[in-house]
């Protein structure tokens, strides 16, 4: 009698042993895809720092990057804008609505309205592009290198929505040292209100 309890109980442990084992083993792949769902998702947000009219910070936050197909975008855009923000084009020297002006407020991607430069940063560069020695914050644009038109350089971003902006070279005025020349065609200057 004795042994035929130790066999009932053997055998609730080893289906105890089996449920633990099979619920183990059903969760590993749940964890599996809840890994991959938070990886994809932390891969379309980013954190961007929002300003306000008058180029105050008004804090970072985190969102989902602007996804669009090539036919939203060009719904959206002008052709030459499109050409330059999407296809990572550049506009004519000195032909930019913003290569010469020198009115007072901020810079914004014309594909998202991510503040992107206050013109307090602009200088005359010579070069025929809006340039800036730095940008509003470094969390709204991105650098990527770029080895196209036979030449090494760094190319600028919209963080939030992708959009090619211009180029960064290292011939600016200080305290940087850093020359963001940017395409107007990928430019929405908004004055500043006080």
């Amino acid at each position: 009698m004795q042994k035929t309890s130790q066999n009932q109980q053997h055998k609730r442990r080893r289906a105890m042993l089996k449920m633990s084992l099979g619920a183990v083993a059903s969760a590993v792949p749940f964890t599996r895809v809840l890994a991959d769902v938070l990886s994809e998702l932390s891969s379309t947000m980013v954190s961007i720092e929002q300003f306000s009219a008058t180029g105050a910070s008004t804090g970072v936050v985190r969102i989902a990057k602007v996804n669009k197909s090539a036919a939203e975008w060009a719904r959206q855009l002008s052709a030459e804008s499109y050409r330059v923000a999407r296809g990572a084009g550049t506009e004519p020297a000195y032909t930019g609505a913003y290569w010469n002006s020198h009115a007072d407020g901020i810079y914004r991607c014309l594909s998202c309205s991510t503040a992107l430069f206050d013109s307090t940063t602009k200088f005359e560069s010579g070069t025929g592009w809006p340039s800036f020695w730095r940008p509003m914050s470094a969390l709204n644009v991105r650098k990527n290198n770029d080895t196209g038109a036979g030449m090494q350089r760094d190319a600028i971003s919209c963080n939030l929505c992708d959009a090619h902006l211009g180029h960064v070279f290292g011939d600016g005025p200080a305290p940087t040292g850093l020359r963001y020349c940017m395409n107007s065609l990928a430019l929405n200057f908004t004055a500043r209100t006080n």
